[in-house]
C-alpha cells in the first residue's frame, strides 16, 4: 500500500533587486513593483511572493537583478516555410507593403514536409523563449486548404495551447475572383478540419484580403464551432475592422495602426484588447499607432511581435517594447505591462502575464537592475534566465535542445 504523494519540491528565486509583478495589488504603481524580493514556486505554480530570504528546497540567486513575468506574445505566425528576404529588401528600397506576399509563403508551406515545418517552428519558438517569451499564440494561415491548415495547426499545437485558425488570411490562387466561394470553404470543410487543433479563429479584415461582411461570416462560423474570436484590423488604412471586432466580442483587434475617434471609443467601451504590432510598422514603414490616445481613452492594450516571414520577421518582445516607447507614445511601464498582463488579457488568460500566487511560474531574470533597460539598451540580449512553468528553460543565455518542444 502506497502512502500519500510527496508534495512537489519548491524553488525560490531569491535576492531579486526589483520584482515586476504586473499586478498593482502586490506592489507599487501599475507594475506592482517590489524591491528586495523573492518568489517561491512549486509544481509549476507560484506559491509565494515576498521579501528576500524566503526558504525552499532549491534556490536560484537573482544576484540583485530585475525579475519580470514571462512575456506573453499574443500574435504570431510561426508555422511557415520559405524566405521573403528579397521582398523585405525591395520594401526598404521603396516598394510599398502588399498583403499579396502571403501567397509566396503559402506556396512554400504547402510544399514543405511536416518535419521541416516542425523544425522551423521549434527554432523560432526557442528563439522567442531566449528573448523571454513564455506564452505564445501561433496562427495558421499559410496553408489555405483544409488539409494544410489542419497540419499547420497540428504543428503549432506541439508548441502552444494558444492556436488560431486563420484560413481567412488571403484568397488563394485557386479561388481567384471568387472570394465568397472561398469564405464558404473556410467556414465549411476547412473549419471542420481545423477545430480539433484550434482554440481561436481569426480573419484579415483589409482591402486586398476580406471585407467586413466576409469576416463577420467567418467569425460567426468559428464561434458556432466553439472557437474564441480574434481579428486583424486597421493595418493598412482606416476601415471597419476594429468596430467589427468590438461588435463580435473579439478577444483582440490586432494592428490598430489607423484608428478613428469612433474606433478608439469603441475599444475603450469594450473588453476587446487593442493589440499593437510595432515591429510590423517598423518593417513595412507604415505609421506607428498612437498608443497614447488609446490608453488615455481607457482601452486595454497589448504588444505582440506578429512574427511572420513577410512583414515582421522577429521573435523579440524586448524589441517591440523598445519600439512602443520610442515611437508609439507609451511609457516603459505601460509597454512592459502591455507585453505581459496585456498579452494575457488578449488571450483570456489569468494564469500568465503576472507574478502572483496561483499563476504559472513564468519568470524572466534580466541581466539588468531595472525593466527600463529593455528600452534604455535596445538590441542588447538582456535576458539572463527564463523560468517557464517552473522549469529553468534558459540558463544564463544557453538554450536547451529544440527537441524539448513546448
Amino acid at each position: 500500500m502506497t502512502g500519500p504523494a510527496e508534495p512537489p519540491s519548491a524553488t525560490v528565486v531569491d535576492n531579486i533587486g526589483l520584482l515586476v509583478t504586473s499586478d498593482p495589488a502586490l506592489g507599487d504603481g501599475p507594475l506592482g513593483l517590489v524591491r528586495n524580493a523573492s518568489v517561491v514556486f512549486a509544481g509549476g505554480r507560484i506559491v509565494a511572493v515576498g521579501p528576500a530570504g524566503q526558504v525552499a528546497d532549491r534556490r536560484i540567486d537573482a544576484g540583485g537583478r530585475c525579475v519580470l513575468p514571462g512575456f506573453v506574445d499574443s500574435h504570431t505566425h510561426l508555422v511557415f516555410a520559405g524566405d521573403r528576404g528579397d521582398e523585405f529588401a525591395a520594401r526598404m528600397a521603396g516598394r510599398p507593403y502588399e498583403a499579396g506576399g502571403i501567397r509566396v509563403s503559402m506556396a512554400a508551406t504547402r510544399a514543405a514536409a511536416d518535419g521541416d515545418l516542425r523544425a522551423s517552428t521549434a527554432r523560432l519558438r526557442h528563439e522567442a523563449r531566449r528573448a523571454g517569451t513564455t506564452t505564445v499564440e501561433i496562427k495558421s494561415g499559410y496553408g489555405l486548404t483544409a488539409a494544410d491548415e489542419a497540419r499547420c495547426l497540428e504543428v503549432a499545437s506541439a508548441f502552444t495551447e494558444e492556436t488560431t485558425f486563420l484560413g481567412a488570411h488571403v484568397v488563394p490562387p485557386e479561388f481567384e475572383g471568387r472570394p465568397d466561394d472561398y469564405v464558404a470553404e473556410v467556414c465549411g470543410p476547412m473549419l471542420a478540419a481545423a477545430v480539433p487543433h484550434a482554440r481561436w479563429i481569426d480573419a484579415f479584415c483589409e482591402v486586398g484580403a476580406f471585407d467586413a461582411d466576409q469576416c463577420r461570416t467567418v467569425l460567426a462560423a468559428g464561434r458556432a464551432a466553439g472557437l474564441g474570436l480574434r481579428l486583424h484590423a486597421n493595418q493598412l488604412g482606416h476601415g471597419p475592422g476594429v468596430q467589427l471586432a468590438v461588435e463580435m466580442g473579439c478577444a483582440s483587434a490586432d494592428h490598430c495602426t489607423y484608428l478613428s475617434d469612433a474606433d478608439v471609443a469603441a475599444l475603450a467601451g469594450s473588453d476587446t484588447v487593442a493589440t499593437f504590432l510595432p515591429a510590423t510598422d517598423f518593417s513595412t514603414r507604415q505609421p506607428y499607432p498612437d498608443a497614447r490616445r488609446v490608453i488615455d481613452a481607457g482601452a486595454t492594450v497589448a504588444i505582440a511581435t506578429n512574427c511572420n516571414p513577410g512583414s515582421s520577421f522577429t521573435t523579440s518582445m524586448p524589441f517591440c517594447i523598445a519600439l512602443a516607447v520610442r515611437d508609439m507614445g507609451m511609457t516603459a511601464e505601460e509597454a512592459v505591462r502591455a507585453a505581459t498582463a496585456g498579452g494575457a488579457a488578449a488571450l483570456w488568460r489569468d494564469d500568465v502575464g503576472g507574478i502572483r500566487p496561483g499563476a504559472r511560474a513564468d519568470l524572466i531574470i534580466l541581466d539588468a537592475p531595472s525593466y527600463t533597460h529593455l528600452v534604455y539598451r535596445p538590441g542588447v540580449p538582456l535576458i539572463h534566465d527564463v523560468v517557464q512553468a517552473g522549469d529553468l528553460a534558459v540558463d544564463g543565455g544557453r538554450i536547451p535542445s529544440v527537441e524539448s518542444g513546448r
